[in-house]
């Protein structure tokens, strides 16, 4: 196979493709694979009706083939030769893992908690209700009443306010001291820049004295559900994130049952935020290395 850079000139064919899986990762959406796509050196093929995605860096490894999962799976592989000692697949949703577990032997299969993504139902984070959501709530309410803000949907002359915030942000939280941190920036700058030019791409923002505080950057996966895929806002201000997060879904996702939060990455206090916020199921994910 010939795997050439991610570019936005395929979106129509792959974005066809990936409404053929019927477990929708946050990974394989099109903005999360063009936006990631220099940090990981991720590469994309087209060959036997599959897009196929190869990550060159830190190492190279498969991610999850794009299409319809109904396939002779054993064959397909062996004739793509993608079933050789050594080979690993990374992010490789539950209901792909079971069809390959049937079928292909000399698979090594490993839990990725790491990568699993958290969904929620979008009623719950607009409404609150109830103690589970009280700190949240509350937080929400104090933003409310102090401050005189404006909610919009993020719109192409908004991107030059936004580009500004990230960088105001990444100053705050000393991006260039952390190795994540910078390569989400430089993920979210590559996203941001091409704002126009994305497919399905949405978002929201938050405004006072005519000065971006938040903004939030989103796609739909399929009708029911959409993924938040970067989300800031200004440390001054109290609440910022529950009302981003209250007031995009309010006002611009509340059509959508599920909204998908991505993964936590290991990232301890990551995690315990993303469980603050009570998702109501988890979309797992597998390594699988074959033997």
């Amino acid at each position: 196979m010939d795997f050439e850079t991610i570019d936005l000139f395929g979106q129509e064919e792959y974005l066809a493709n990936l409404k053929k899986i019927p477990q929708k990762i946050s990974d394989l959406s099109f903005i999360n694979l063009y936006g990631w796509a220099e940090e990981y050196g991720l590469k994309m093929a087209f060959a036997e009706g599959l897009y196929w995605i190869k990550q060159t860096r830190p190492r190279e490894v498969f991610w999850p083939p794009v299409g319809d999962y109904e396939q002779d799976w054993a064959s397909l592989l062996k004739k793509l030769d993608l079933l050789k000692p050594g080979t690993e697949w990374v992010r490789m949703p539950e209901v792909l893992v079971h069809k390959w577990q049937k079928t292909i032997p000399n698979l090594t299969i490993k839990p990725a908690r790491e990568h699993w993504d958290y969904l929620y139902l979008v009623e719950e984070l607009i409404e609150l209700k109830g103690n589970r959501f009280h700190k949240k709530k509350n937080l929400l309410n104090q933003f409310l009443k102090k401050y005189d803000f404006v909610y919009r949907e993020l719109e192409t002359g908004d991107i030059e306010a936004a580009l500004t915030l990230q960088a105001e942000w990444c100053l705050w939280k000393e991006c260039a001291d952390s190795m994540p941190l910078e390569a989400e920036n430089k993920a979210i700058f590559r996203v941001l820049s091409n704002w126009a030019r994305l497919k399905n791409i949405f978002g929201g923002a938050l405004w006072v004295e005519g000065k971006m505080i938040a903004y939030t950057v989103a796609e739909p996966l399929d009708e029911e559900t959409l993924v938040i895929h970067f989300e800031k806002g200004c440390p001054n201000f109290k609440g910022v994130y529950q009302a981003i997060n209250h007031l995009f879904l309010k006002n611009s996702a509340f059509h959508f049952k599920y909204v998908n939060r991505e993964q936590d990455l290991g990232d301890l206090g990551l995690r315990k935020a993303k469980e603050s916020y009570n998702p109501c199921d988890y979309l797992k994910k597998y390594r699988i290395f074959i033997e």
